[in-house]
């Protein structure tokens, strides 16, 4: 009897375990489920300028990605200053950042965005240089940006809701649009063209982005936080030199102030970064700064100051800010080059009737550490300026230099002499043979200043030629060229002539 009350009691016990097991539960395995329900949702990672990236884990075996999912959100990043634009002069910038990210050993799904719109998503290049084993696997330029054309685009077919400007509201089935009209089908199968709205309101833009994109698949060896450099082309940003050159009223010496001038249409600011310049023409496939009142061109010891270091690079020559710089979108900035005082200079008046009818006037200078200067000068525009008699400047001309090397001369063309006129005549003409002809020319030159004028005559001969006689000294520049350095007498005129033989 003892046996069967203890099985008894045995039997109740248990069935009491198994109710009380079954009524817990219920409540448990839903706790068990929110706690593990996000198997796909998205991991953010906070990057450092430039980045905004989300790293999808794996969801499958083997580290496969789900394409499924379209929609990566991002969160905004602090700027650090961790990028280098290196500019061109044909419009192109080299844009080169460094961030730090988060990869999961496998296929990451990264989204990069601040970036430039007009990037050039073929020139991406992704290097980890601790890691050599990342891979770029694909990817892909998400350039559909959100504006009113493509809302439409995107919402052919579906239904929308206009507004006419009488406050009249249609639903239908947008069918086309163009301009401010469109053409919807209601749901009576009507079709309605509305010439003029005031308000659509749309049912979905997912599949638009605010600002455009690269979204990459990388293969990564190994888990854990990682260093990467990104380095792409972008159109938009181009840079050129503009110079002032301000002379002594003698013409003698002169303080000459370079500036950098940066057009940034790239679609992207980039701040605190490293900025380097290129000077010299790279081969591609198919592809006004006016001096304040205070500042006079005065005599005294040449003194140089550059913001910019230069070095050189392949054919071409780099030139480095020292200091950070932010290039606004949508922004010209002028940045210092060079300053340079006192620099020894040179009027000449040349008169050469392949150029001009007239006498010009121009400054040259040497390109050398001795006079002030010493280094590469780009390409640009040099506007002259002079110190007249109560110590004001005034603009006198502006011309382009071609890109000077280091001890090179410049010759800037300031413009037409005003007192100086030339005449250049055929005075005498003979045909020795078929292949021989010998000819007499007359230069004239006019000088109606109260002081006599130095200036030097250009000729140009071609042929195999000969001076058979002439009225002055020339030298020989070359094959083609010969020149006259002449006085022309105050209120005065000179004749220049020479007879020249020519075989053909």
């Amino acid at each position: 009897m003892g046996v069967k009350k203890l099985f008894l009691w045995l039997t109740l016990g248990f069935i009491g375990g198994v109710l009380l097991f079954l009524t817990l539960m219920p409540q448990s395995t839903e706790v068990m489920a929110q706690d593990y329900e996000p198997a796909n949702d998205i991991s953010e990672i906070n990057l450092n300028s430039g980045i905004n990236a989300v790293i999808r884990p794996p969801e499958t075996e083997g580290n496969l990605i789900s394409e499924a999912v379209r929609n990566l959100t991002s969160e905004k990043i602090e700027k650090s200053g961790n990028t280098e634009v290196t500019v061109y002069e044909q419009g192109i910038a080299l844009v080169k950042e460094k961030r730090g990210i988060e990869l999961q050993k496998g296929v990451n799904q990264v989204e990069y965005t601040d970036i430039a719109s007009r990037i050039d998503p073929t020139s991406v290049i992704i290097e980890d240089s601790e890691n050599k084993g990342i891979v770029l696997l694909e990817q892909n330029y998400e350039y559909d940006l959100l504006n009113s054309s493509s809302l439409l685009e995107k919402s052919l077919g579906r239904k929308i809701n206009a507004t006419d400007r009488n406050g009249e509201m249609y639903t239908g089935i947008l069918l086309s649009h163009a301009g401010n009209s469109i053409v919807l089908e209601t749901e009576a199968k009507e079709v309605v063209i509305l010439e003029d709205f005031s308000k659509i309101e749309l049912t979905n833009s997912s599949e638009l982005t605010i600002k455009p994109a690269l979204v990459w698949k990388i293969d990564s060896p190994v888990s854990g936080a990682r260093e990467l450099i990104i380095s792409y082309l972008t159109n938009g940003i181009s840079w050129e030199t503009d110079y002032v050159l301000m002379s002594n009223e003698e013409n003698t010496e002169a303080d000459i102030r370079a500036w950098v001038n940066i057009d940034n249409k790239a679609g992207m600011t980039y701040e605190n970064t490293t900025l380097k310049l290129v000077s010299g023409q790279i081969n591609r496939v198919s592809q006004i700064v006016t001096p304040r009142a205070e500042e006079k061109a005065v005599a005294g010891e040449a003194i140089s100051q550059t913001p910019f270091t230069e070095e050189p690079l392949f054919e071409y020559h780099l030139y480095s800010l020292e200091k950070p710089a932010t290039l606004e979108n949508n922004q010209a900035k002028q940045l210092s080059l060079l300053s340079a005082n006192s620099v020894p200079v040179e009027k000449k008046l040349i008169y050469d009737s392949s150029l001009s009818e007239k006498v010009l006037a121009y400054l040259t200078l040497k390109n050398s550490k001795e006079s002030g200067l010493g280094i590469p000068l780009p390409k640009g525009v040099v506007r002259i300026y002079n110190v007249d008699s109560s110590g004001g400047l005034q603009f006198l001309g502006e011309d382009r230099i071609k890109h000077t090397p280091e001890a090179g001369e410049i010759r800037v063309t300031v413009g037409s002499a005003f007192d100086l006129t030339a005449k250049r005549n055929e005075t005498d003409y003979q045909r020795i043979s078929d292949n021989v002809e010998r000819v007499t020319y007359q230069i004239e030159l006019n000088n109606s200043k109260s002081e006599a004028q130095p200036v030097t005559i250009v000729e140009h001969l071609f042929g195999e030629w000969e001076i058979q006689e002439s009225s002055d000294s020339y030298k020989k520049n070359n094959a083609f060229t010969i020149e006259f350095r002449v006085i022309v007498p105050a209120k005065g005129t000179k004749l220049v002539s020479y007879t020249v033989e020519r075989r053909f």
